[in-house]
């Protein structure tokens, strides 16, 4: 199971207005509303989407992620916030999100992609594209062009084209007034389109000296945290985040935690460790958990836990605890 920081929480309860008891719905995810709002206290990814899809069965959510987006501001992110600012230009700003977003999500990767001479800014989520993973993404680009908006010397930051690749909702011109350009749903990508002119604009607040030791400031803080976890957990994880994509490979694993596999087989050696049973046990273990949770079908799963079919899902988790997934979902509740 994935996370995200709490500050994406708070703002869309806040976006949704007065009509909600935000104390019980912040509370929900386990959110004290009178807390001091921190960036890096974070949410399970399957709760915060649980909680959008609570809000949209009472009312019309359709521009919901644009509001909590269009009320982002770097100051909210904290040293990334100040990051982001204090980068050159808003090219540099991007890259640096690019760097650090796990320091506030461990569900979403971002990437800079060249084309031609513009740049698509994209971020991969992983999962059933479910109602509330939907209007993250949708909150996703809306804070990520909110915010170059406001550091931008010119402040008039407006993408050349928004890509979502889900369905639109029946009303799409509150996103075409809020990005200020074409909007295509249904795409291949979950993307900005951003020309060269806009993404090498020098920014309002530009500085290298500060720049220099907020980066540094990130660099330790990516350090710790990869300090903190062992090989076992940051393997898992990483196969864990890997698994709606299917069955994921050792040298694919590898990479994403910044290893070549040859170096990864000897830790794992080492450690006394084996990546294929490591899979089997983190792919049991999810798929425990998301039984656990009846908002998930048993096909979505099968789909989430790397199973491209329902029934070899059903064959390997009665191997793995000797019941199907439906007769193990019926014991816990």
């Amino acid at each position: 199971m994935g996370s995200v920081t709490s500050l994406f929480v708070r703002k869309m309860v806040a976006a949704a207005g007065s009509g909600f008891d935000s104390r019980m719905l912040l509370a929900s995810v386990g959110i004290e509303e009178q807390a001091d709002p921190d960036p890096t206290l974070m949410v399970a990814d399957t709760a915060y989407y649980g909680l959008l899809e609570d809000l949209a069965r009472t009312v019309d959510v359709t521009d919901l992620p644009l509001r909590a987006g269009a009320s982002m501001r770097c100051d909210d992110y904290g040293a990334l916030g100040l990051a982001f600012k204090a980068a050159p230009t808003l090219r540099g700003s991007y890259a640096r999100v690019a760097r650090y977003a796990q320091l506030w999500t461990s569900v979403v990767e971002y990437q800079l992609e060249p084309a031609g001479e513009n740049t698509w800014f994209r971020l991969h989520r992983a999962g059933v594209r479910r109602l509330g993973l939907r209007l993250s993404n949708e909150a996703t680009l809306a804070s990520a062009t909110t915010i170059a908006r406001e550091v931008s010397s010119t402040g008039r930051f407006v993408p050349l084209e928004v890509h979502l690749q889900h369905l639109p909702p029946s009303d799409t011109s509150h996103h075409t007034a809020f990005f200020g350009c074409p909007v295509f749903f249904g795409s291949d990508r979950d993307a900005l389109l951003i020309s060269r002119a806009a993404l090498d604009t020098p920014n309002r607040l530009g500085d290298q000296a500060i720049s220099q030791f907020l980066i540094g400031h990130l660099d330790q803080e990516l350090a710790q945290r990869a300090g903190t976890m062992s090989l076992r957990d940051a393997l898992r994880d990483a196969i864990a985040r890997s698994l709606s994509d299917g069955l994921p490979r050792m040298e694919d694993v590898a990479r994403r935690l910044g290893l070549s596999a040859r170096s990864l087989h000897r830790r794992l050696a080492a450690d006394g460790l084996s990546f294929q049973a490591l899979t089997k046990e983190t792919r049991r273990e999810l798929a425990e958990g998301l039984l656990r949770d009846e908002r998930y079908s048993l096909s979505e799963v099968a789909f989430l836990t790397g199973f491209s079919e329902q029934s070899a899902f059903t064959r390997a988790f009665k191997r793995w605890v000797g019941d199907t997934p439906a007769a193990y979902r019926k014991a816990q509740t």
